[in-house]
């Protein structure tokens, strides 16, 4: 099964990658989203991965 990311999910994921300890807040900055949405984004792609971050 693939999963298509857009470019704010992949960058996401790679912040998360970089460092797993960021609070949503910070990962959000960095992808520059507020964090609702960041936490949104982040919450749909463990429920579709099962992957949990």
């Amino acid at each position: 099964m693939s999963i298509k990311l857009d470019n704010i999910d992949a960058k996401i994921l790679h912040v998360i990658q970089n460092d797993a300890a960021l609070s949503v807040a910070e990962i959000a900055d960095k992808v520059g989203l507020s964090s609702s949405p960041c936490w949104r984004r982040i919450r749909n792609h463990e429920q579709r991965t099962k992957l949990y971050i």
